[in-house]
Order: C-alpha cells, then sequence, then structure tokens
C-alpha cells in the first residue's frame, strides 16, 4: 500500500503542530521544527523520521543544513526537488533573520558587531571568501563586494583592484573581512601579508585600512584588535 506519511499519520503525542500550538514553538525539538517545515515524509517513513535523519545521518545537527547545496539534498534518501528547495530556503531564511538581527547593533567602528552581522553569511561557506567594505569619512557603508571566492592568498589579491573599487565609490577608509572554513580564524602567513600589502598601499593612495576581520566558527579573529596593522609580519 503506497503511504503518503503525513503529519497526521503521527500519534497525537508525536504530532510537532499540536505541541507547537500547546507548548510554543521553543518546546520543539531540531527535527520537529523541521518536520513542521517539510510537512510530509516518503515511503515507509514519516515526516519526523526523515527529519531525525537529515539532522542527525551525518553527525552534524541542525547545523549540517547549512553545509548542504541543492544537488546534496537529492542524493539524500527521500529528498526530491521540492523538499531540497524547501531545507535550501530555512537554510537561507535563517541566516538573513541571523544578519537583520545583528544589524541593530551593526557599527563599523566595532570589530566584533561586523564579525557578528556578517557570522551567519559567511562561517558555514566551504571555501574561503573575501569581501571588501568601503566607508565614507562618517564610517557609514558605502558599498560592499565580493572579491575573492575559493582562495584567498597574496599572489591572487592585489592592492590593485581593491582601490579601483574603493576610489570609484569614493571611499574614505576600507575594511576586508574573510572566512576560514576551517573554523579556526588564526591568520595565516598568506592573510599577513596581503593584509600588509594593502595596508601600505593604502597609506599612498589615502584610504586607510581600517581592519581585515577573519570569521571562524562562530568565532573571529581581527587585525585591528591584535594590533598587527601596519607592522611587517
Amino acid at each position: 500500500m503506497n503511504q503518503t506519511n503525513t503529519m497526521k499519520d503521527l500519534l497525537t503525542a508525536e504530532r510537532p503542530y499540536e505541541k507547537c500550538e500547546h507548548s510554543g514553538a521553543g518546546s520543539l525539538t531540531d527535527a520537529e521544527l523541521l518536520a513542521v517545515l517539510l510537512r510530509t515524509g516518503t515511503k515507509g517513513e514519516n515526516v519526523l523520521e526523515l527529519s531525525r535523519r537529515l539532522l542527525y545521518e551525518k553527525g552534524q545537527g541542525i547545523l549540517g543544513i547549512h553545509q548542504l547545496d541543492m544537488a546534496q539534498l537529492r542524493q539524500m534518501k527521500g529528498i526530491g526537488r521540492v523538499k531540497a528547495i524547501q531545507i535550501a530556503c530555512i537554510s537561507e531564511l535563517a541566516k538573513r533573520l541571523a544578519k537583520a538581527t545583528a544589524s541593530e547593533t551593526l557599527s563599523f567602528t566595532c570589530p566584533a558587531s561586523i564579525a557578528k552581522y556578517y557570522m551567519e553569511e559567511m562561517r558555514h561557506e566551504k571555501q574561503e571568501h573575501m569581501k571588501l567594505l568601503m566607508l565614507n569619512s562618517k564610517s557609514h557603508l558605502l558599498g560592499e563586494s565580493d572579491i575573492s571566492k575559493g582562495t584567498v592568498n597574496s599572489s591572487l589579491i592585489t592592492p590593485r583592484e581593491l582601490f579601483i573599487e574603493a576610489l570609484q565609490k569614493n571611499a574614505v577608509s576600507i575594511i576586508l573581512l574573510h572566512n576560514h572554513p576551517s573554523g579556526d580564524p588564526t591568520p595565516s602567513r598568506s592573510d599577513i601579508l596581503i593584509t600588509e600589502r594593502i595596508y601600505q598601499a593604502g597609506l599612498l593612495i589615502g584610504i586607510d585600512l581600517l581592519d581585515h576581520i577573519i570569521i571562524g566558527d562562530n568565532c573571529y579573529m581581527s587585525f585591528s584588535e591584535a594590533e598587527l596593522l601596519g607592522t611587517k609580519g
């Protein structure tokens, strides 16, 4: 017999909708929250069982959702086109909610504030991404640009490409921001060399490099806070 395995198939005590209604969304487990959003399971597996498997099959829990793109999701048993889209949208919504919350306290003169704002967007990336933040004389953001994806090293990133864009925006100062997929924000030798080259070039052009912030796994490192700007590494 072909079974749909919808939320209605679950025992009353296991139905996340009813649990949420009676006790609030905060009472739901990660698997139950995911089940509410996915709505249906697959043949031989109800939606709650499917949600548990998605979260814990690889042992990563809810953070593992951020690590899977739609192609990877569709390779998993029970995940077709619609569910892959649903999960991808859940992940993106979580990132945007975190960023919107962090925006309330965002200050481009505070490294911790900047790191918090970009944390969820960047910490789950599997490759290194570097952003250029361009600021005016009041330290307000004029614009941001992705300047490197996949590899961040001194041979691929040159001061010229950064400052051309900064000059076009009439920026007075800039901030560099990039992630370490390993989760450890400790700067590499290459990170230090890049930062020093751009800092020195900025002195000549008249556009200050205020900071270079490295995003790790829910942690960060700031060259400004560590007093590493303007050193020779």
